[in-house]
């Protein structure tokens, strides 16, 4: 059936970059065993049996199931506490749940890494004059980037002024920029915490779950958000986000969630549960199936020319992968060949369109299980120079491959 595919084509091209990737492949497998280990641990520890799986209806009460998953959320990330719920609809939801939480009217926010990503400025009401964001608490902002290097004199001047909280974002969104390592993340907390002890480091961990053996609050982070279509849930998991983090700081987080009084006391969680537990429990694994399809992806377009970041034996942050196309035909013909060998709706055509929360139209080839999830392999881009392909996720290893054999077919006239 090879044959039939254009994998088949590209195979010998496939197997000799392999080949070069054995030591690269090797340590991904290690970080899988050393998470999983660190999962499996978790789940030992929390006893979870069949009655956590039990459905919760109306306001949710007495759900001891829900306990233990935030508990086993807080084990796996090294947090006191954990909000895992699918009343979030998105990543950007729960980390606007944490900012608009701890953040108190007067005071002020700081990024660390530079503008966030597109659908958090809008959240937050960064760059607009529209109602309901920061500026209407009296909140002020500020940003400096800090990807590159940590430059202790930017530090020294951006802290100068109290900051209630210092906001890092992990993963490079559709910036061009690199994906915060974990030893980034420890420098920064080590280095903002010297100069202002109290202030509330918050990270956005999005795209970067089980990336590298620790996560941010292993690293002296004091609260964590990220998404459940992302790599936690594994393509299992059909919405929703986390929070885990100090246990006063998640509490009032929980507190935007619901409401004041109630917080991670109330919530149905329906008969989402034991999807949301075994998405965990198979995360390791398949975050590492998708860090050898992007890997293999960085390594076959650096052979053809293309500019890729990160390099294919570079340390990752997250799980996705950037290739600058040069051009917006390119992008389309990446894109289109992504959604034609996707298991799901393989036979449309992405077309470039407005979405909520971009100022650019944006082309996405999603053809997923989950709606949107990024943990399966999919990618997409912002139409705007230099017309970068964002490719991530992967649920088989081997579904990269047959994918990125689709993509080379497709741009064979450019490539050849």
């Amino acid at each position: 059936m090879l044959e039939k595919t254009s994998y088949f084509k590209y195979r010998t091209l496939i197997r000799e970059i392999e080949r070069q990737l054995l030591t690269t492949f090797h340590k991904i497998d290690e970080l899988m065993l050393i998470n999983q280990a660190r999962v499996l641990d978790a789940f030992r520890a929390e006893q979870v049996d069949e009655t956590c799986f039990y459905e919760s209806t109306g306001y949710g009460y007495h759900d001891l199931g829900r306990q233990k998953l935030d508990n086993l959320y807080a084990r796996v990330f090294g947090a006191e506490a954990g909000l895992v719920r699918p009343q979030f609809v998105s990543g950007t939801h729960a980390i606007a749940c944490c900012l608009y939480g701890v953040l108190e009217p007067g005071s002020r926010l700081v990024s660390l890494t530079g503008r966030p990503y597109d659908t958090l400025q809008k959240a937050l009401g960064l760059f607009s004059s529209g109602k309901g964001g920061l500026h209407d608490q009296n909140i002020s902002y500020a940003e400096v980037d800090l990807t590159a290097a940590l430059d202790q004199e930017t530090l020294d001047h951006i802290l100068a002024e109290k900051a209630q909280v210092v906001l890092i974002q992990r993963s490079r969104g559709y910036a061009q920029r690199r994906a915060l390592t974990m030893a980034d993340i420890a420098d920064l907390v080590l280095a903002v915490k010297k100069r202002q002890p109290e202030a509330i480091i918050f990270v956005d961990n999005c795209y970067g779950e089980f990336v590298e053996e620790r996560e941010p609050c292993h690293g002296g982070a004091d609260l964590v958000a990220g998404s459940l279509i992302k790599n936690p849930g594994a393509g299992l998991a059909a919405g929703g986000g986390y929070v885990v983090g100090r246990a006063d700081l998640v509490e009032r987080a929980a507190w935007r969630l619901t409401a004041p009084g109630l917080g991670a006391g109330i919530g149905a969680m329906g008969t989402v549960k034991r999807l949301i537990f075994q998405g965990l429990f198979l995360a390791p694994h398949q975050v590492g199936q998708a860090l050898k399809g992007i890997v293999l992806a960085a390594a076959l377009f650096e052979r053809l020319g293309y500019s890729v970041e990160p390099s294919p034996k570079e340390q990752r942050g997250d799980i996705v992968q950037a290739i600058s196309l040069g051009s917006p035909e390119l992008l389309k013909l990446f894109c289109c060949a992504v959604q034609a060998a996707s298991p799901v709706d393989s036979h449309l055509t992405p077309q470039a369109s407005p979405m909520p929360g971009y100022d650019h139209k944006i082309i996405m080839a999603a053809g997923t299980f989950v709606q949107g999830a990024s943990s399966e392999f999919s990618a997409d881009g912002p139409l705007r120079p230099p017309y970068t392909a964002f490719l991530q996720g992967g649920l088989t290893y081997e579904h990269c491959k047959l994918a990125l054999a689709e993509v080379l077919a497709a741009l064979k006239i450019q490539l050849y």
